[in-house]
């Protein structure tokens, strides 16, 4: 099934009430605004779980996928456990992301901790309430989860998180799959990193490479890019040392509409895409198909979200506009 740019895009479910107000998922946001208070964030659940069938849909024929929700999206309890209810796991990039999701009654074998500089309370925290990934960043982070794991007579599933080299069209604050980044490692150096971890940290246990190439991205070809690149680094490793790694994390990044210029690609679209290229650059390589994570995050809530203020003070400029102050940031 394959849709086209744009029918991903879900609108938030609202109408013009007898009261003349407006209602998003059946609430009036007067009545809102009254009892909670502005500013308030209000996101519509129907929006949600449509964007969330979606993503079932448009990778079902991949019976080996498992969806990490991009926690830092927008993370709440409620959040959580809706996206639990969908089959969704979660990458979490804090202490307060995994308390968030554990007081949520999240299963966290399906959580992945992701981050550039965990802290060792972070580790800990983690560790005692079942993270079932670690994204292992850098040698600081290999040692220090190496260390505690063996103090609580653990063995840690971790992926390694590389730069697979490829730079997308998007702000440069967000491209993080460039050799150039502040995460992960560079191909060039992954070898030592592993030969590094199979001698000094038996605590440790590889399952497999993780990447992710940038947020906000219209592009389709960088995904099947980092597949193939992901996919013959797994290949030499498991040749080349002995092991076996079965699992790959293509991160997230999918764009959505922010103005009426932007065109970004359907859910549809990026899954056929990473599909086809798994099963044909598997094939190619004879190598079994890997257990594959994804992890959107702003594609599932960016749509979905509305914010309530309440209009303070009025200026008018003589010969000019009329400007009006309220209680948010914008």
């Amino acid at each position: 099934m394959k849709k086209t740019a744009n029918q991903n895009i879900r609108p938030i479910t609202t109408k013009i009430n007898e009261k003349g107000n407006i209602e998003i998922g059946g609430c009036d946001v007067v009545e809102l605004a009254k009892k909670y208070g502005t500013p308030l964030t209000i996101y519509d659940f129907e929006t949600i779980k449509s964007i969330c069938e979606d993503y079932k849909q448009a990778f079902c024929d991949y019976p080996k996928i498992q969806m990490l929700y991009a926690s830092k999206a927008f993370m709440t309890k409620g959040i959580c456990q809706i996206l639990s209810k969908f089959g969704f796991g979660f990458d979490v990039v804090s202490g307060g992301e995994i308390y968030t999701a554990k007081e949520a009654g999240v299963d966290m074998s399906t959580t992945l901790f992701n981050g550039n500089n965990k802290t060792f309370d972070e580790i800990i925290l983690a560790l005692n309430a079942g993270v079932g990934r670690f994204s292992a960043d850098n040698y600081f982070e290999i040692e220090h989860l190496n260390k505690i794991s063996k103090e609580q007579n653990k063995i840690t599933n971790i992926l390694l998180r590389i730069t697979p080299g490829i730079e997308c069209h998007t702000h440069e604050y967000i491209q993080t799959g460039h050799l150039d980044s502040k995460f992960g490692f560079d191909l060039t150096q992954l070898d030592e990193v592993i030969e590094h971890i199979l001698r000094d940290c038996p605590n440790l246990y590889i399952k497999g490479l993780h990447a992710h190439i940038g947020s906000q991205i219209f592009e389709t070809k960088v995904f099947e890019d980092e597949v193939k690149i992901i996919l013959k680094e797994i290949k030499r490793i498991n040749e080349k040392f002995g092991i076996k790694l079965d699992e790959m994390n293509l991160g997230g990044g999918l764009g959505i509409t922010y103005t009426e210029k932007d065109f970004p690609p359907s859910i549809y679209e990026i899954a056929e895409i990473v599909i086809n290229t798994i099963k044909t650059t598997c094939a190619e390589l004879n190598l079994e198909l890997p257990k594959t994570y994804i992890e959107p995050g702003r594609s599932i809530v960016g749509t979905a979200g509305v914010n309530l203020y309440t209009v303070g003070s009025t200026k008018k400029v003589p010969n000019g506009r009329t400007y009006f102050a309220v209680d948010g940031g914008m």
